[in-house]
């Protein structure tokens, strides 16, 4: 990509869709990545990725810089996937491990893939979510436990 980001980030704020397509080339296939390891489906994943991507040109004015664009959008992203999650219900997960990692509480599963699948360190966790380094540590100790209960069922 021949552009810098922040003049790409700032043409597509102005409405410039080149620009904006751009940034999609750029980061659809970590965000079609993350959609997949939360949703344990590829069609799904491919929707909440098109979703994620919607929803960024929607909101890209919120944008205002204070972390990575690419923090910023994956944190939307996984905000996306776990509404929707919560709106439907995770359908057809055939895996015992999938179907163990889908019943997580939301905090737990968010952490859990974040760290262990995405191998996120914690401190990249709390600034992609929000929540404390601390919370971070305690979702995925409770995600590992619960998993490992589901697991021996």
């Amino acid at each position: 990509m021949h552009s810098d980001p922040t003049d790409l980030i700032h043409r597509a704020q102005q409405g410039d869709r080149t620009a904006f397509e751009a940034l999609y080339r750029a980061h659809s296939g970590r965000v079609y990545a993350l959609c997949l390891r939360l949703t344990a489906d590829r069609a799904l994943a491919e929707e909440r990725t098109q979703d994620a991507f919607v929803r960024a040109w929607e909101r890209l004015a919120t944008f205002r810089g204070e972390s990575a664009f690419s923090s910023w959008l994956y944190r939307l992203t996984v905000n996306e996937v776990l509404l929707e999650r919560r709106a439907i219900g995770g359908a057809g997960i055939a895996l015992d491990l999938e179907r163990a990692v889908a019943a997580l509480p939301p905090g737990a599963r968010e952490v859990f893939v974040l760290h262990d699948v995405e191998g996120y360190r914690h401190e990249e966790i709390a600034q992609l979510t929000g929540i404390a380094v601390g919370t971070s540590k305690a979702q995925l100790f409770r995600a590992r436990r619960l998993l490992r209960e589901a697991l021996n069922r």
